[in-house]
C-alpha cells in the first residue's frame, strides 16, 4: 500500500481532521483531570502545571471545534448542534457535554486564579465591573463541588473521543468497546506529556516542583495500561473471527498503517521514550530537554495512535 492508497481509499468517511481534533481533545480532558487530582494536593494557581492546565485544556476544545467546524460540508450551520440536541445523535451528546465541560472548566478555573483576576480588572478597569470579583467569590465557595464534577466531565469527554468512533457499527475495528477507554487513559497520557511540557518550557517549572513530581509519577502506570488495552483492544479482534480478524490483520500486519503502529506509536511513543529515561544519566535527566524531548516523543506517539486508529479502522468493512 503507498502512502497515498494509504490516505485515500473507497471506504474512508473521516479524515486526518479528526484524528488531530480527538488528539486535541483527548489533551484537554487529560489535563484538566490531572489539574483537579493536582489541586487536592493542595497547589495552588502558582504551579506551572496548572497554569499549563488554564491554557491547554480549554485552547484544545476551543480550537478542536474549530477544526471540527470548518471541516463538515456546511459549518456556517453548526450553531444548530449547540440549541438542538438530539439525544439519540453521539455528535449531538458529545456537543452538549462540551458545553457543560467548558462551563464547569471556566468556573473551576476562575476560582482557582481568583486573586490574579481580581489584580488584571483592577489594573485594566479600576474600579469599573466590580462585580466579577463577587462572582468568583461565590465560585470560589463553590470550589469543592466543582473540582469532581468536572472531573467526571472531563473523564467523559477523554472517553467520548472513542465512543465517537465506535459508533460507527460498520467498521468492525473500531467499533470496539475497548475504544473508549483506551482513549481515555493515552487522553491523559497525552494531558501529562503536554501539561509537564508548557510547564518547563513556558513557567519554567522546576523539575522536582510539587507539580511535575505529581504528574510524572501517573506516566509509567497510565503506559502498563494503554499496552494492556492495546492487547485487549487487538486480542478481542482476533478472537471475534470473520471481518474482525480481517480488520486486525489489515490494520497491524503489514502495510502503511501497520508501520505506523509498530514504529510510531509502539516504537517512537512507547519504547522509545523508556529507553531515553532509563540510559540517560542522571545529571543529563536534570537538563529541560531531556524531559521536553521525552514528553514530545509521546505526544507524537499518542497523535499517531489517533491516526492509525482512524484510518486503519475503516479500511475493512462489514
Amino acid at each position: 500500500m503507498t502512502m497515498q492508497e494509504a490516505f485515500h481509499f473507497p471506504s474512508l468517511v473521516w479524515n486526518w481532521p479528526i484524528a488531530i481534533y480527538l488528539f486535541l481533545l483527548g489533551i484537554s480532558a487529560g489535563a484538566a483531570t490531572l489539574a483537579v487530582l493536582l489541586r487536592r494536593k493542595g497547589a495552588g494557581s502558582e504551579s506551572g502545571i496548572i497554569k499549563a492546565t488554564a491554557i491547554l485544556a480549554p485552547a484544545s476544545v476551543i480550537l478542536g471545534l474549530l477544526i471540527l467546524i470548518f471541516h463538515l460540508a456546511r459549518p456556517w450551520t453548526f450553531w444548530k448542534l449547540m440549541f438542538h440536541y438530539q439525544f439519540d445523535s453521539v455528535m449531538s451528546m458529545g456537543v452538549m457535554l462540551f458545553q457543560l465541560y467548558m462551563a464547569v472548566l471556566f468556573a473551576w478555573l476562575a476560582a482557582v486564579f481568583r486573586s490574579e483576576i481580581e489584580g488584571l480588572r483592577v489594573r485594566w478597569f479600576q474600579d469599573k465591573f466590580a462585580f466579577v470579583d463577587n462572582l468568583i467569590a461565590w465560585l470560589a465557595r463553590l470550589e469543592r463541588l466543582l473540582a469532581p464534577v468536572l472531573l467526571l466531565l472531563a473523564m467523559l469527554l477523554g472517553a467520548y473521543t472513542g465512543f465517537l468512533l465506535s459508533a460507527l457499527k460498520t467498521y468492525p475495528l473500531l467499533n470496539n468497546p475497548v475504544l473508549p477507554v483506551l482513549f481515555l487513559v493515552s487522553g491523559i497520557s497525552s494531558g501529562i506529556a503536554s501539561t509537564i511540557l508548557l510547564a518547563v518550557t513556558l513557567f519554567k517549572e522546576n523539575h522536582h516542583s510539587q507539580g511535575v513530581s505529581f504528574v510524572h509519577r501517573f506516566e509509567r502506570p497510565m503506559l502498563a495500561v494503554e499496552i494492556l488495552l492495546l492487547v485487549c483492544f487487538f486480542t478481542g479482534l482476533y478472537f471475534g473471527g470473520g471481518q474482525k480478524e480481517v480488520a486486525m490483520w489489515a490494520a497491524i500486519g503489514s502495510g502503511f498503517w501497520a508501520q505506523v503502529f509498530w514504529v510510531g506509536v509502539v516504537g517512537i511513543g512507547m519504547v522509545l521514550p523508556q529507553l531515553i529515561a532509563f540510559l540517560t544519566p542522571a545529571p543529563l535527566r536534570e537538563k529541560s530537554g531531556h524531559l521536553v524531548l521525552v514528553c514530545s516523543l509521546t505526544l507524537v506517539g499518542i497523535l499517531l495512535l489517533r491516526y492509525f486508529v482512524l484510518y486503519a479502522g475503516q479500511m475493512t468493512v462489514v
